[in-house]
C-alpha cells in the first residue's frame, strides 16, 4: 500500500542482565590502596594521612584490612626499589607514567614480589582489572606487558612451570 508506514519487526525484549559477583575483600582493598597509591603520587600526601583518608570511605570495612594496609605501607615505603625493578621493563621513566598505571604497577610488583600466597597469574590479573577499571583506555594491555616480563624476573620458577606445562 501506498503510503503505509512500512511494518516493523517486533522489538525483543533484552535479556536481563547478568549480575556480577560481588567484589572480593582482597579486591576491595586493591582498589583502596590504588586510590591511595593515585594520592600520594598526585599530591605527595603523608601515608599515614592517606590511610586515615581510605578508611573513612564508605564500604572500606569490607576490605581486606590486612592487605591494604600491606600494599599501601609496602608500595610507598618501597616506592623506590619497586620502580627501580619495574625499570627493567618500562618503555620509559616511571614518573613519565599516568598515575593510575604507576600505582597499578606498583601494586603488581608488590604482590609479585611480596605475596607468595598469590599466584603470579593472579597478581597480574588483579593489576589488570584495576588498569580496566580505573585507568586509560588500553592502559590494561601496558599493566599486562610489564608485570608479565616482572612476573619472569621476580617469580622464575613459578612462571617457567606455568609456561612448561602450557606446551
Amino acid at each position: 500500500m501506498a503510503g503505509a508506514a512500512p511494518e516493523r519487526e517486533p522489538v525483543a525484549a533484552s535479556a536481563p542482565r547478568k549480575r556480577s559477583a560481588p567484589k572480593s575483600a582482597r579486591r576491595r582493598a586493591r582498589e583502596s590502596a590504588l586510590q591511595g597509591l593515585y594520592e600520594w603520587l598526585v599530591a605527595a600526601t603523608p601515608a599515614s594521612d592517606i590511610d586515615a583518608h581510605m578508611r573513612e570511605q564508605e564500604g572500606f570495612a569490607k576490605c581486606d584490612i590486612e592487605h591494604f594496609e600491606s600494599l599501601l605501607r609496602g608500595c610507598i615505603e618501597q616506592a623506590a626499589d619497586i620502580d627501580a625493578l619495574l625499570a627493567h621493563h618500562l618503555d620509559r621513566v616511571a614518573t613519565r607514567l599516568s598515575p593510575v598505571e604507576h600505582a597499578v604497577l606498583m601494586i603488581g610488583t608488590y604482590e609479585l614480589r611480596h605475596c607468595l600466597d598469590i599466584p603470579y597469574k593472579v597478581a597480574i590479573n588483579e593489576a589488570v582489572e584495576l588498569a580496566k577499571s580505573f585507568g586509560g583506555t588500553d592502559g590494561h594491555k601496558y599493566v599486562n606487558g610489564v608485570l608479565d616480563k616482572a612476573a619472569a624476573a621476580l617469580r622464575p620458577l613459578e612462571v617457567q612451570a606455568a609456561r612448561t606445562r602450557l606446551r
